[in-house]
């Protein structure tokens, strides 16, 4: 029993009623993270100053003692100082509401079981320490020292001119002849400070009043700003390199290259033990039987005869068990009509109900290689789910969507509800599908408690071969 939905996999568009909110909300979002970049600017410079100070001791004392041995350690002392430092500017980063840089790999320079010494050395061959060094020791003060200033001055002169009115009446002002408020206006206006007709103190207090208003109204602004460029030179100097980033997703692939060798090699094994369990057995009992028709063929041909009907059935097994393992890997359904006319077919051919959703859009394109895969592990899934869970009901969803920085991605969802308890462990069939999808890349998640439902889902990246041919 297969029920099957084929709902497009197109996004709504966004209003632009929601889009316009959105931006209104833009200045709201920026006051909401003042407090955090407040605080991580005016804590920045004291802490420069302590990382600073610190770092310049430490270094300077082991440059000066590098004759001896004793120097030696007083500069790796002052380079994972300068580690600390460059990792609480990261999280002081993350704290500001920034996004989290990667860190380095701090262990590529000193592999596991490479000995003392070579851990002792490690920091004077690994570039990252000495960019952090040169952080704390050069960078952070001079740019910390900038930020804290500006966001200082420019707290002072919006917090003070808003409250000028009350604290100005507690300042002496006798025998005070020169307003800032009236030189700005005769500069702007010739004359215009003796045609406005208003104490000097109340026109100063209106002047600070707008511009203490001016500059509080900026100052997401000039905190997001401030922030930013602390964040932009954190990722440069204290964040992992992109030359890291590809040796990861090398090791990554090779990782994967190394699991798909290893699904690919249990299939085969796996391959051969069916065929030598199953039809290999019933063409050895079929030469038998051949055998022996040939020898009872003219001494009794009724026994001869009933041994060809049991040869013929023996044949017709071999041909359906034939069928029933080619089904596995590449039926020609799949080759012929695509992957959701072969999901249909296998779907229909389950003892447990199966309710089929298919959001795969016209122009999917899928390579033959995850259609192929895809086949395999939703049958895999669906006579597991048949066999162990107990289930009543099966649902499987098939589907794609595009996360633009990440690709494209195959979702492959299926769920019972069954007993649940369904583990990948070791040996056993799903860990031999989760190898598949390393394999090629992707991650095969099981939600499985016990007392179910059972959710498994595959998800495979893939460049569709439209792309791929441009």
């Amino acid at each position: 029993m297969t029920t099957i939905d084929t709902a497009g996999a197109a996004r709504p568009t966004e209003p632009a009623a929601d889009a316009a909110s959105r931006r209104r909300r833009g200045y709201g979002r920026l006051w909401a993270a003042v407090p955090r970049e407040l605080g991580y600017l005016l804590l920045g410079f004291p802490i420069a100053i302590v990382a600073f100070t610190v770092l310049v001791t430490l270094f300077s004392t082991g440059a000066s003692l590098l004759v001896i041995v004793v120097g030696l350690a007083v500069v790796v002392a002052a380079l994972y100082t300068a580690r600390g430092f460059g990792i609480l500017e990261l999280v002081r980063l993350e704290w500001a509401g920034r996004t989290a840089i990667r860190r380095p790999n701090w262990d590529a320079a000193s592999p596991a079981g490479e000995g003392p010494w070579r851990a002792f050395f490690a920091p004077f061959v690994d570039g990252h320490y000495w960019l952090y060094l040169l952080h704390g020791m050069v960078v952070a003060p001079i740019v910390a020292l900038f930020s804290w200033t500006v966001t200082v001055v420019w707290l002072a002169v919006g917090l003070g001119g808003v409250t000028y009115w009350f604290w100005a009446m507690f300042v002496p002002t006798g025998g005070r002849d020169f307003w800032p408020h009236e030189w700005v206006l005769d500069r702007v206006w010739p004359g215009g400070s003796a045609a406005v007709d208003v104490q000097p103190l109340v026109g100063e207090s209106i002047a600070q009043f707008v511009l203490g208003a001016v500059f509080l109204l900026a100052l997401p602004f000039v905190t997001t700003g401030l922030t930013w460029i602390h964040d932009r030179i954190g990722r440069g100097m204290l964040g992992a390199w992109r030359s890291e980033a590809l040796e990861r997703q090398v090791q990554q692939l090779a990782a994967s290259r190394g699991a798909a060798v290893q699904a690919e090699d249990a299939a085969l094994r796996r391959l051969e033990r069916d065929i030598h369990d199953g039809p290999q057995q019933r063409l050895v009992r079929l030469q038998m039987d051949l055998a022996a028709i040939d020898r009872k063929l003219e001494t009794d041909p009724d026994a001869a005869r009933a041994l060809l009907g049991e040869a013929r059935d023996q044949a017709r097994d071999t041909l359906d068990e034939l069928r029933a393992l080619s089904r596995g890997f590449a039926p020609p359904l799949l080759q012929d009509r695509g992957l959701a006319s072969a999901l249909e077919s296998v779907a229909g051919r389950s003892p447990v109900p199966v309710t089929l959703e298919l959001a795969l859009p016209a122009d999917a394109a899928l390579p033959a290689a995850i259609e192929r895969n895809a086949y395999f592990i939703a049958a895999e899934l669906l006579t597991n789910a048949a066999k162990h869970s107990g289930a009543s009901a099966i649902r499987l969803r098939l589907a794609t969507r595009d996360t633009g920085a990440s690709g494209h991605w195959l979702d492959l969802w299926v769920t019972d509800n069954g007993h649940g308890g369904a583990t990948a462990t070791p040996g056993h069939g799903l860990a031999g599908l989760d190898e598949r999808v390393r394999g090629l890349g992707g991650v095969l998640l099981v939600d499985s408690p016990a007392g179910g439902p059972t959710v498994i889902g595959a998800h495979f990246p893939y460049v569709p071969d439209a792309m791929v041919g441009a």
